[in-house]
């Protein structure tokens, strides 16, 4: 079998449409290969969402390295902003354009193309595991976890998963993500009494007591950070009634905030305090308060070791670049696998990625492959 051409990979990936949760065939394009590869593919679906689990080698090896990824992709906004077809795939002066092209159909095309070569070429003693899903970029409720809960029943596991994420802020090779911050938001909302604005004292303004939470809540330092995390973060993302007229007063008031937590916290430890703030305001203002929190993630880290220096060495001998262990960014789908194996990521420059006129360096998708190519060849040997 020829080796795998993880650019072309890339732009048959790129030129189906999959806007989270639609598939488009994306993943019947990675079926494909990877079955005729040799790998024990089946559907994970649940919930309308389709994910993709294939195996190569002995089910249960105690050697068993996996991939994780997505094919999904965020909306692409307003068609006309894009220079290029937003599912083109158009290749210009070395860099495909496309949704997806970044985030993350190339480190999905490099991993499984990695993987091909290997088990055609030099088979290994051991197995490899592709959990790719289609929910990623959504709610993730039946994605990655739909992935797992279908290994499990199966009696399938890995010993050790690498997410193809992009993880280099600007240049390729810098940047290894071990571990995420917490993620979780909280809607509050404050309920008075509607009254006329020349009358105040007529009616419960709930403004001033929401404005006193919302300063108290995001004033509140809640960490300095600690070894592997930055500090935590509070933000109000939003504040409203409803309300367009300057002669009444309103009913009631509605805020958001999101937190993006360290491991200091938790996601119970800190609804908590949300909730406390939240009754004081009701003691102090006499209103009463309405509060959801969805916890999106908990933070974690796989402590630096084996894992993490399995993948610096491939970085650093196809990069020239050494890169740095790092706790930054958003959520992504690896604090799912954290609760199955020790888990790390690496993939791509992001610079680009959810922007118009998304796109990859071609040269940047062959350096990926290369990597994940040293770091299978690492593992087994």
């Amino acid at each position: 079998m020829p080796a795998v051409d993880p650019v072309a990979l890339t732009a048959e990936l790129v030129r189906c449409p999959s806007v989270t949760p639609a598939d488009e065939g994306a993943l019947d394009v990675l079926y494909t290969l990877l079955g005729g590869a040799g790998f024990d593919c089946s559907w994970a679906d649940r919930g309308g969402i389709r994910n993709l689990f294939a195996r190569w080698g002995e089910k249960g090896h105690p050697r068993t390295f996996g991939f994780n990824g997505h094919t999904d992709v965020v909306p692409i906004g307003d068609s006309e902003a894009w220079t290029h077809p937003p599912f083109g795939a158009e290749i210009v002066e070395g860099v495909l354009f496309g949704r997806g092209a970044t985030d993350m159909k190339s480190g999905v095309a490099a991993f499984a193309a990695a993987a091909v070569d290997l088990v055609t070429t030099a088979p290994p003693d051991g197995a490899i595991i592709l959990a790719i899903t289609g929910d990623e970029e959504g709610d993730a409720t039946d994605g990655t976890t739909a992935l797992l809960d279908h290994m499990q029943a199966a009696g399938e596991r890995m010993d050790v998963c690498l997410v193809g994420e992009p993880t280099c802020p600007d240049r390729m090779g810098e940047m290894i993500k071990i571990g995420r911050r917490g993620s979780m938001s909280a809607w509050i909302t404050v309920i008075g009494k509607q009254g006329h604005s020349a009358y105040p004292h007529r009616a419960l303004n709930p403004l001033p007591a929401m404005m006193r939470l919302m300063d108290r809540l995001a004033s509140h330092e809640l960490d300095q950070g600690t070894a592997h995390f930055d500090p935590s973060t509070l933000a109000v993302v939003t504040v409203d009634t409803g309300n367009a007229a300057t002669n009444v007063i309103p009913a009631a008031c509605s805020a958001a905030i999101n937190i993006r937590f360290n491991d200091r916290h938790s996601g119970a430890g800190l609804s908590a305090w949300i909730r406390e703030e939240t009754a004081r305001i009701e003691t102090e203002f006499g209103v009463k308060a309405e509060v959801k929190i969805k916890i999106s993630g908990e933070s974690f880290l796989t402590p630096p070791g084996a894992l993490s220096d399995l993948v610096a060495r491939a970085v650093e001998a196809e990069t020239g670049v050494a890169p740095i262990l790092s706790t930054t960014g958003g959520t992504s789908d690896a604090r799912f696998i954290k609760d199955h194996c020790p888990v790390v990521e690496f993939g791509l420059v992001g610079q680009s990625m959810h922007q118009v006129d998304e796109h990859v360096r071609l040269d940047h998708i062959l350096q990926l492959k290369a990597v994940y190519a040293r770091v299978l060849r690492d593992y087994f040997g």
